[in-house]
């Protein structure tokens, strides 16, 4: 009787045991919050092969392309619905000016890339390119102004020449190099990273001059411009403060923010986007959370001034910044792209969309053979990054309707340290379908879920899963699909409890219908 008795103790505390590790989730129905489109959006800028040798080919290119625009970099980013490209910079737009880059390509004048590698570059891909490039993509233009080098007139002058539909000089000109109709640009940034190579301002002088470039940057009948001004690098909180009082919400659609994440968190020595161990991929992930605090405290500063969250927090350079590949010129900012990344994209991802009342737009950096790229060329041929396949999982929550969530994650331990396991997000599109994105950081231990889904009504339940064997692993040119997306089954309907088992180191996303 001892015995029986000391069995069904043992029994019940392996139940109880395992209901204690047992994760809760519960999800809400959605209120009026929207995951906006723009949240995915990219940046490319004048750096190392970004534009030449990646969306741009050689003139005579054997390479599929279109007006030497590259044909299956077009169809890769269309499939991801990418929403908004930021251009041409970063550092490169305050030493950029637009009227080098337009007319008959022979006769545009060279310049220097003072901020990357010192090339030369020729500005034959210019307004006029990049524009075609957006149409082809089918997504808006984000043009970055020159504030640190330029002029009020110069900018003025390039929103008439892309924006005027009438008679005046620049629109004169527009028509003379080929394009009659004006493109209605809507997304304007004044200036970029003014705190630094932007021109090293105070955000008193910066805020002040915005509104000036502001004011003469006009909008023409048909195209209301959203102007973005230059905001905080990292946790400067005094350049947010300083910005949302001097400039104030009615005179700005968005304030930028600028974070990345260092895999050793020092900028002299980043650390091997390929050769890592688990203490530096430890490191790098606990930096990556770090985007939810600093999104949090800019926000609530942003609040103090705006708390109808007229102005939209563009983080609009965000991303995994490591060390360049071994023989590659460190101007170029050219590295690999492993699982690691996978995991820090879809992290970001998920505070994007949990804050995104307040962020309503973000640019990874950057789209092709630049930091934690999308793509990766060489010649003809062509790479799908892991980050890649996260942004063809994530885009169901594009312009979807926010679903709270809540829940208390796992730790993820080494050593003495922890930082949360499990990341989520969710939302339900417009058919009505709810998606749940999912990320386990621990790469040793799966995580279950038991997901209360309340009022939602749901039948069934499908899923695709992002992982590998190794965080390190990559794909390359001569392996290209070594990592990426797959059918997710770890996923069950019980009533209506959702019951996961999510994988370590992974990437999944739910569909519920």
């Amino acid at each position: 009787m001892k015995k029986l008795f000391f069995s069904i103790a043992l029994l019940c505390s392996g139940l109880f045991a395992h209901a204690q590790n047992e994760t809760l989730l519960s999800v809400k129905p959605a209120g009026n919050q929207i995951v906006s489109k723009h949240i995915y959006g990219h940046f490319s800028e004048h750096l190392g092969r970004c534009i030449y040798d990646g969306f741009w080919v050689g003139e005579n290119s054997t390479i599929p392309n279109k007006g030497r625009i590259r044909l299956d970099v077009v169809d890769a980013l269309k499939k991801i619905k990418v929403p908004n490209l930021r251009w041409p910079g970063g550092c490169f737009a305050d030493e950029y000016h637009w009227r080098d880059g337009i007319g008959p390509r022979n006769e545009r004048p060279k310049m220097v890339n003072t901020n990357w590698g010192g090339v030369t570059e020729d500005n034959s891909f210019g307004t006029h390119e990049f524009l075609d490039l957006c149409k082809m993509l089918d997504c808006e233009p984000y043009i970055a102004g020159n504030v640190g080098s330029g002029t009020v007139e110069e900018m003025a002058k390039w929103v008439e020449y892309l924006n005027f539909d009438g008679v005046s000089p620049m629109t004169a000109i527009r028509k003379q190099n080929g394009m009659d109709k004006p493109w209605k640009v809507s997304f304007w940034g004044v200036g970029n990273e003014s705190w630094g190579c932007g021109g090293n301002m105070t955000p008193e002088y910066y805020s002040d001059l915005y509104r000036r470039y502001a004011t003469y940057a006009r909008d023409y009948a048909g195209a209301p411009l959203k102007r973005i001004a230059s905001g905080a690098n990292s946790e400067d909180y005094r350049w947010t403060e300083t910005c949302m009082k001097n400039i104030g919400p009615g005179r700005m659609w968005g304030l930028t923010l600028h974070y990345y994440t260092l895999p050793t968190g020092n900028w002299s020595a980043k650390g091997s986007a390929t050769k890592f161990d688990e203490e530096q991929y430890f490191n790098t992930m606990k930096n990556c959370l770090r985007m939810e605090e600093i999104v949090s405290k800019h926000s609530a500063i942003m609040d103090k001034y705006d708390p109808k969250k007229k102005v939209a927090l563009v983080v609009d350079e965000w991303g995994i910044w490591t060390d360049v590949e071994p023989g590659t010129n460190p101007g170029f900012l050219y590295q690999q792209n492993s699982l690691r990344d996978a995991l820090i994209a879809g992290t970001t991802l998920n505070i994007f969309n949990n804050h995104s009342d307040r962020v309503r737009m973000a640019n990874l950096a950057q789209t092709i053979n630049v930091l934690q790229a999308l793509i990766l060329t060489e010649k003809d041929k062509m790479v799908l990054t892991p980050t890649y396949h996260v942004f063809d999982l994530y885009k169901v929550h594009m312009d979807a309707k926010y679903l709270p969530i809540n829940f208390t994650s796992p730790d993820y331990s080494l050593g003495d340290k922890k930082i949360p396991a499990l990341n989520v997000s969710a939302s339900q599109d417009s058919t009505g379908a709810i998606h749940i994105s999912l990320v386990n950081l621990d790469p040793k231990n799966k995580i279950a879920l038991n997901t209360d889904l309340g009022e939602l009504k749901w039948k069934t339940v499908t899923g695709q899963i992002l992982t590998s064997a190794q965080l390190t692993d990559v794909n390359t040119f001569t392996d290209t699909n070594k990592v990426h997306n797959a059918k997710f089954t770890g996923a069950k309907k019980s009533g209506n409890t959702l019951k996961v088992e999510l994988p370590a180191q992974s990437v999944v996303v739910l569909e519920l219908k």
